[in-house]
């Protein structure tokens, strides 16, 4: 053999060894520079990260293997999938992931512009026009989760985040902890939510789907337009039993100023029967979106008893979500189950809803595993 087949022989030997090596795999630390902290929960820590290569800032979810039950972990991974599977400007975007063997690192944008609700009350006045174009990019956003067969199943005022200090209606949704594919109307069976927004076909234990979503958003224009929410009871199960039967009123104090057009959606999205209440295609289809109304809300700065209202919810809102979120992080919690915002996840084989009715699987259509 010449010298030259030795010597091409060789390289030929050495490329395929470099072939064959597996990837060295990535290291955030080696990736991303950690900054200040920006919130903590009973897993987790959320901080801001600055990427090496390009100095963007980013936020970085930190999350404690050790501390995970399986369950837990099941759920990250749920969230992490669908997450990966939605890209909408109005969905928070996740932009990178690295698996350690004690660490979890999710990298996202980072919302400079705080909760959509804080940003509402530091407002002088908050029209009816300007709540217009906030409904409209929520149902556009579950226009675009429904049709992909995604319920959030966890929408709140906590999850309406704002990418910008400076935009108003750079909205994004957050928190997809719950979320869940499913393939009909019927499919899902985990009792979970926040009391005051989940939809009555959860609490009577009827199986569900994205529908759900839509009695959430029901609440959150409810309180966006009169500044307090529809549903009040001394009690959990009071609470409940008001939503399970859809009563709530539009009291002239508040509401004598709004436009019919948008009671008139309130309406259609707060029916109990979910195969009556709008979907997201209906609801951006209606009069009140698409129509100039006549009302002096819309335009004129008139609505400050609402904001008046709007403020002292939101206040009693961050004071609850302040002081459960000390109490969750002194004592762990589970990833699915109830957190630091006061949400809540049972199996059905393991635990009813309290004040609910036991979950049936009698009407199932084409279950998804929801209860696995």
């Amino acid at each position: 053999m010449s010298c030259f087949s030795c010597f091409t022989n060789k390289k030929t030997l050495q490329k395929e060894r470099e072939v064959s090596q597996p990837a060295a795999p990535r290291v955030y630390n080696k990736e991303y520079e950690t900054l200040e902290l920006l919130g903590e929960g009973a897993f987790s820590k959320v901080k801001k990260a600055k990427k090496n290569e390009t100095e963007e800032i980013y936020a970085v979810k930190i999350i404690n293997k050790m501390n995970l039950s399986a369950d837990d972990h099941k759920g990250l991974k749920q969230e992490i999938k669908i997450l990966e599977e939605i890209n909408h400007p109005n969905v928070i975007k996740l932009y990178d992931i690295f698996y350690e063997p004690k660490t979890i690192y999710l990298v996202t944008e980072i919302m400079a512009g705080g909760e959509l609700f804080d940003r509402i009350v530091k407002k002088e006045y908050y029209t009816e026009m300007e709540a217009k174009e906030v409904c409209r990019i929520m149902f556009q956003t579950m226009d675009f989760c429904h049709k992909r067969k995604v319920a959030h199943r966890d929408l709140k005022p906590e999850n309406l985040l704002l990418n910008s200090p400076d935009d108003d209606l750079d909205i994004k949704l957050a928190d997809f902890g719950f979320a869940k594919k499913c393939s009909s109307n019927h499919s899902l069976l985990t009792q979970c939510g926040t009391p005051g927004y989940v939809a009555p076909e959860i609490l009577n234990g009827v199986p569900y789907g994205t529908q759900a979503d839509m009695w959430s958003l029901g609440v959150i224009i409810y309180i966006l337009l009169a500044g307090y929410p529809p549903f009040n009871g001394a009690t959990q199960k009071e609470l409940f039993r008001l939503v399970k039967r859809g009563r709530y009123e539009f009291h002239e104090q508040y509401w004598g100023s709004i436009s019919t057009e948008a009671k008139d959606l309130v309406k259609n999205l707060l029916i109990v029967d979910p195969r009556k209440r709008y979907t997201p295609a209906q609801a951006l289809n209606c009069s009140w979106l698409n129509t100039q109304s006549k009302s002096r809300s819309l335009v004129i700065p008139d609505v400050q008893i609402s904001l008046v209202q709007f403020r002292k919810f939101n206040a009693k809102r961050k004071i609850k979500q302040a002081v459960l979120t000390l109490v969750a992080t002194k004592k762990m919690s589970h990833f699915v189950g109830m957190g630091n915002d006061k949400t809540f996840g049972f199996n059905q084989f393991k635990a009813q809803l309290p004040d609910c009715e036991p979950m049936s699987t009698r009407f199932v259509e084409a279950p998804d595993n929801d209860s696995e």
